[in-house]
């Protein structure tokens, strides 16, 4: 199993942004150290707290930084860009990175960047649709290529270079299950990040976006492969659940009240027309179904998102800034010591060479030895 990054980033406004921007950069090769896969960033132009304009710039510098992790895009808006540029600047970073790169795309799900842009909701997902196409046509071409579609139009334009991977570099959508984003899924064999939350469709339950995902593939003769299936949620753990509701209940609801405010409400309310005086950092957290914990508690969250879905690829971690940097650091150490050995148990063998010392020192009158798998952190 993969364990990957989705960085959007959010910062408060107060905060000097200078600072923030090379915080969230450092942050990358911290994570390459600590053994995850990926790190994607997103792409933001209004609102005062997702400050991020060009994820490929930031991500062009992590390059310099690191020599493993996968870099992506977390997204890309496309009906801001003409495709051209994106296919351009993503190849480019590509190439920076050694065949690092991964396009992740939407159409902009930020009400201030689509008013910026005077660009509505239905308009965004068709321009998305027509560049994603035109994109992958520049990725794979060799000789130029020519549009002529409802938004862009163009003639006899090629890629200098394509992508350092071969044959394309690949491409990712988040999706909460709509048709017309599957299909587009389905038909550039891109990898599929679903957003976890109880008010989500399906309830916190994803069977459905993922047999329709695999209807979408048979129809334009590609499989369905659930290795390239992520979800994505945020966590935070500590040494004890106390400790870590602690360390985290001032910073959720300082950042609940930007994404309220922003026309997310629905995905935090118990009960339709819930008033904001009734969220609380645990309520906030069963609908966004997020984790506040210690590392046994993410373990059984990504148990129960198995034994609900079936097998996925990965599990990518929203970053937030809910507590010191320190202390976040610490819960990603945390999570890269404990959670992800128990899902990636095929690279090693030392749980069952701990198993025949235990059960040698049990036989032979000994202390018993604790080789159950728990962290060895208390639960609170």
């Amino acid at each position: 199993m993969k364990f990957s990054f989705f960085m959007m980033p959010t910062h408060h406004p107060s905060e000097n942004p200078t600072l923030a921007f090379h915080r969230d950069i450092d942050l990358i090769p911290y994570a390459e150290s600590l053994g995850y896969d990926s790190f994607h960033i997103g792409e933001h132009h209004s609102g005062g707290w997702e400050t991020m304009p060009s994820p490929e710039m930031a991500l062009s510098m992590a390059a310099a930084k690191t020599g493993r992790i996968r870099l992506g895009t977390s997204v890309v808006n496309l009906p801001f860009h003409h495709p051209f540029h994106v296919a351009e600047r993503i190849a480019f970073l590509d190439h920076l990175s050694y065949g690092r790169a991964i396009l992740g795309i939407g159409p902009s799900s930020l009400v201030t960047d689509k008013k910026l842009f005077n660009i509505d909701s239905d308009v965004a997902r068709r321009m998305m649709s027509e560049s994603a196409d035109v994109i992958v046509r520049l990725l794979e071409a060799d000789e130029p290529v020519s549009h002529n579609g409802e938004f862009w139009q163009f003639n006899d334009l090629r890629l200098q270079l394509k992508s350092y991977q071969h044959p394309r570099l690949p491409l990712a959508l988040p999706t909460t299950g709509g048709g017309e984003s599957l299909d587009m899924a389905a038909r550039h064999d891109m990898e599929l990040w679903t957003p976890c939350g109880l008010n989500r469709p399906g309830g916190g339950v994803f069977t459905k976006i993922w047999s329709d995902f695999e209807e979408a593939c048979e129809r334009h003769d590609r499989t369905a492969d659930r290795s390239r299936w992520h979800l994505v949620s945020n966590f935070y753990l500590a040494d004890t659940r106390e400790k870590a509701w602690a360390d985290v209940s001032e910073g959720i609801m300082r950042e609940t009240g930007y994404f309220l405010s922003i026309g997310f409400r629905p995905l935090y309310q118990a009960y339709e027309d819930q008033p904001i005086s009734e969220m609380t950092p645990q309520s906030v957290v069963e609908r966004r179904d997020w984790v506040v914990g210690t590392p046994d508690d993410a373990i059984a969250w990504i148990q129960k998102k198995l034994e609900d879905n079936g097998d996925f690829g990965g599990v990518m971690l929203t970053t937030h800034e809910w507590a010191s940097s320190e202390k976040l650091r610490r819960s990603l150490e945390l999570f890269a010591r404990y959670v992800i050995p128990r899902f990636n148990a095929g690279r090693y063998n030392y749980r069952a060479e701990a198993d025949v010392l235990a059960n040698h020192f049990e036989k032979d009158g000994g202390v018993p030895l604790d080789v159950s798998g728990k962290s060895n952190i208390s639960g609170g």
